[in-house]
């Protein structure tokens, strides 16, 4: 008999596994129907031993000390800071904007004081920032806003900014300094060993089996188990009952390349015409030194594995009737992005999954999003 079946072996349902079983003692049975473990997050090596991330890009970053020190006790890190270029009218330009993005592409000398004066006469008022448009205009005006955000955004999500919730661009700052690092938070760092690593060492204990290849419906009725926390698609849980929620999917296609380097940033988005959004050369991140270099496009797409929950009024209403389900649900715990239809980063992930085992564990307050007890 185990505690707890635990569907999905991602952030969310690791680390309460982990939680559970080292700090519970109970017995856990992860299962993912993945051939892996670590959920998006997973890297390898590849045929020419370079380490690459299979899903895309991930970069570990937050300003929790909590889920950083949770963390911190399956991997050492390697510190890191990122950075991002945009290929725009030929040049290569710091993304997010910043004081050289400005003055490099308008061909100007200004200070950071000038380009805060130079933005507010660019940028277009709005009584209410309802769109992703909307809060883009509203910052840096017209032109950068078709420049740099109109078309990858189409790109990403299928739908013009006019159309998307102004959560979507609103997690990329304007700088009028000459900071070009994509986040600012207080701890940035890489998995020493690769996120896979930091996953194997999560789960190995005792108390936690892990199934890969795995369907949970094949095996939920030939395995006891006491209560349920699941991390997968919550519409999937409910078979669908009011229709699919929407979700933005990726295409990824690796090369490896027979140079140290092949491009000038560790990411190029490309907010124009190309079919691909952004390349990733894998090695800044990891910090490999290797003759030879992997990297890897990102086409987005409308069918695939569900990556990105579209933030538009009728899903948040859709998702509101799986909520509704999901909590008269008993003994079945929803926990991470899936789940929960949220556009998490990692560190939020991790957060949401320790205050969900506070909160069915007694062990502090939680807020996670949980089905009634049996």
């Amino acid at each position: 008999m185990f505690d707890y079946l635990i569907v999905g072996a991602g952030y969310a349902g690791s680390v309460l596994a982990e939680r559970l079983a080292r700090d519970a003692s109970k017995r856990v049975l992860v299962c993912d129907r993945r051939p892996h473990i670590a959920g998006n997050a997973y890297d390898h090596y590849d045929d020419a031993g370079l380490l690459v991330h299979r899903y895309g890009p991930h970069i570990f970053h937050t300003n929790s000390r909590e889920v950083f020190e949770y963390l911190s006790q399956f991997t050492e890190w390697r510190q890191y800071q990122h950075r991002v270029l945009a290929s725009v009218d030929g040049q290569l330009l710091p993304i997010p904007i910043n004081l050289d993005t400005i003055n490099r592409y308008y061909g100007l000398n200004l200070t950071s004081f000038e380009v805060e004066d130079f933005l507010a006469k660019m940028a277009e008022h709005r009584e209410q920032i309802r769109t992703s448009e909307d809060v883009v205009v509203s910052r840096v005006g017209r032109e950068l806003y078709e420049k740099f955000f109109r078309n990858y955004t189409r790109k990403q999500w299928g739908l013009d900014p006019s159309e998307l919730d102004s959560s979507v661009t609103a997690r990329v700052p304007v700088r009028t300094n000459r900071d070009d690092r994509y986040f600012t938070d207080t701890y940035q760092a890489m998995p020493k060993h690769g996120y896979t690593r930091m996953f194997e060492n999560m789960l190995d204990h005792p108390n936690i089996h892990v199934m890969l290849n795995t369907d949970y419906r094949d095996i939920q009725r030939f395995v006891p188990f006491k209560e349920m926390i699941y991390t997968g698609p919550v519409d999937e849980f409910f078979d669908l009952r009011y229709g699919k929620l929407p979700y933005r999917s990726l295409e990824f296609k690796h090369e490896t390349h027979d140079a140290e380097v092949y491009q000038q940033a560790p990411v190029i988005n490309y907010p124009n015409d190309y079919l691909y959004t952004r390349v990733t050369e894998f090695k800044y991140l990891t910090g490999q030194t290797h003759e030879k270099t992997s990297i890897v496009y990102e086409f987005p797409r409308a069918e695939g594995d569900p990556y990105y929950p579209v933030p538009r009024p009728e899903n948040a209403e859709l998702y509101a009737k799986y909520k509704a389900l999901a909590d008269k649900t008993p003994g079945v715990h929803f926990v991470g992005r899936l789940a929960t239809y949220k556009y998490y980063n990692q560190d939020q992930v991790v957060a949401q999954a320790l205050t969900v085992y506070k909160k069915i564990t007694g062990k502090g307050n939680g807020d996670g999003v949980k089905g009634g007890g049996r």
